[in-house]
């Protein structure tokens, strides 16, 4: 976001210098300046929702290869062996473990994330203001 704050001050300073901040000209100008802007600033948030998205299915994927492993040695070794199970079934929580912090910790970035560009949009609406 420090890109944004350099366009912000450019796009602010181009508003202040235009004589003309009170037609429909000036007002199509302005909101193209805001939808611009915040059109950069939304460019990452998706790429984070779908990371999110498929954390549980990679931890998903985990638990399975997890599990897999403690049936094979359930098949070798038989079906009362916990020790031998115990390896796999760590090998299948850890992933689903590590998925679901990674989607948590996505989910409140991406809100975090949403919630600042909604107020740089609103703090960029406050100081281009139109003269009437």
């Amino acid at each position: 976001m420090v890109w944004h704050k350099q366009a912000k001050k450019e796009a602010i300073a181009m508003w202040t210098a235009r004589t003309d901040r009170s037609s429909w000209f000036a007002e199509q100008v302005r909101q193209k300046t805001i939808s611009q802007l915040t059109m950069r600033l939304n460019g990452s948030i998706p790429i984070i929702q779908s990371l999110v998205a498929l954390c549980p299915l990679l931890g998903l994927m985990g638990t399975v290869t997890g599990m897999i492993e403690v049936f094979d040695v359930m098949a070798i070794a038989g079906s009362g062996n916990a020790r031998s199970m115990a390896s796999g079934v760590s090998k299948a929580t850890i992933p689903t473990m590590a998925g679901m912090v990674g989607a948590l910790s996505g989910v409140f970035a991406a809100t975090w994330l949403t919630r600042m560009v909604k107020s740089e949009r609103t703090h960029l609406e406050d100081a281009l203001i139109i003269q009437r």
